[in-house]
């Protein structure tokens, strides 16, 4: 099997040489996943998440969504007062790292992260396409949706932030909208911005996924979110904690103008660049290296 494989590669690879005996130079072992195992666990994680029972699904999702809005508000806080644009875009990205950061140690279930996980497993088992997994998918974004609101209404409740924080929360909002002012051009731009975005963070689960230890999780997922983030690339996700702060704290845009003017063509968005962008293209060229078990029976103990 692919994982008795990889770890007699990894044993192999962690073997350390005696220079005094052969002449060899020492060789540390691979402190990272290659890609072939990297597009091997994505399917395996896509499995996973598609065999959980359908609660644990919806809640995983709802949480997901929850972190979502502590990102968007940590992006917004950290950035506050800065006028230098490379700083400013620099810690509003590392604020909203902190969401994504908790979604991938934490396991829950995130739109845009399960667009490159299910092609993943779908890409490497064929004739999988049954209502299950539509349902799965719907169920993400709609838990996800539901964990943004329930963490800003949670937060407005509270009181807790200031003044300020709102009129920068509104400058946000403006550069998520800037596009309705397009048309129909601006709906297709939506569309492309969130093909952008969503083949960033693909790879960034693509990072996180080959670290081997905490501390290359969290760097590998900041990197990327740090660059969709700056670049104001339409990421149906990380916008649910932003638009749901917005319609909870302003009246400046309505709820149906957050949804069809920017969810829906991002979310289409989304879609590509994370299903095809990275699963297909990663799963089609390492499809001779992929030792995969997807769809194998678990060996009994």
């Amino acid at each position: 099997m692919a994982n008795n494989d990889n770890r007699l590669e990894e044993e192999h690879e962690t073997k350390e040489t005696d220079t005094s005996s052969n002449g060899k130079i020492d060789r540390p072992g691979r402190q990272f996943y290659i890609p072939s195992q990297i597009v091997d666990e994505f399917g395996e994680k896509g499995r996973d998440h598609l065999n959980k029972p359908f609660r644990a699904q919806f809640l995983l999702a709802i949480t997901a969504g929850s972190f979502m809005t502590f990102g968007a508000i940590f992006s917004v806080l950290l950035a506050m007062g800065v006028e230098t644009q490379g700083v400013y875009h620099l810690l509003s990205g590392l604020g909203f790292a902190a969401g994504y950061a908790m979604v991938f140690i934490s396991g829950s279930v995130l739109f845009t992260e399960i667009n490159v996980l299910l092609p993943s497993y779908l890409f490497n088992k064929a004739g999988l396409m049954k209502a299950n997994i539509y349902k799965f998918w719907a169920s993400a974004y709609i838990g996800n949706i539901l964990g943004a609101f329930m963490v800003a209404g949670l937060i407005q409740l509270s009181a807790s932030l200031s003044d300020p924080f709102y009129s920068e929360l509104s400058l946000y909002l403006d550069k998520k909208m800037k596009f309705m002012d397009h048309g129909i051009k601006g709906w297709f731009e939506i569309l492309v911005s969130g093909i952008i975005a969503n083949w960033l963070i693909g790879m960034a689960a693509f990072l996180t996924t080959a670290a081997r230890d905490i501390t290359g999780k969290f760097l590998g997922t900041m990197l990327p979110v740090i660059l969709f983030v700056a670049g104001n690339f339409q990421h149906s996700a990380a916008n649910m904690g932003y638009f749901s702060m917005g319609i909870l704290s302003s009246d400046k845009y309505e709820w149906y103008e957050y949804i069809f003017f920017n969810l829906i063509p991002a979310s289409i968005g989304n879609l590509i660049g994370g299903g095809i962008l990275v699963s297909l293209l990663f799963s089609y060229a390492y499809k001779e290296d992929i030792q995969t078990s997807l769809g194998k029976p678990k060996a009994r103990k």
